[in-house]
């Protein structure tokens, strides 16, 4: 099964140096599990995190943008839920 990574920006918003950057650290962090990372342009306000066709983080849902580290779990229990991130996953309350 090849893993696949999908951000949805809003465009309006300006969101892409953001998504561009959430991209950078997903591709660093999972270079080894991602086949593919894409980002796509939306309108209205749009952002949104898929890993492997699920929604991993909606920011109409959360109210908010992820915390990277946050955005990392997530993505790694979709793609990766074996794997360990180091001190991200020692810093969980």
């Amino acid at each position: 099964m090849s893993n696949k990574v999908s951000i949805i920006y809003c465009t309006q918003c300006r969101w892409l140096l953001r998504a561009g950057w959430m991209a950078q650290e997903l591709l660093t962090t999972f270079d080894d599990e991602l086949d593919e990372l894409s980002l796509k342009p939306g309108t209205g306000g749009i952002f949104e995190v898929y890993a492997n066709d699920t929604l991993v983080w909606s920011r109409k849902q959360e109210g908010r943008f992820p915390e990277i580290t946050e955005l990392k779990q997530r993505v790694r229990d979709q793609i990766a839920p074996e794997r360990d991130l180091g001190h991200i996953d020692r810093n969980k309350n």
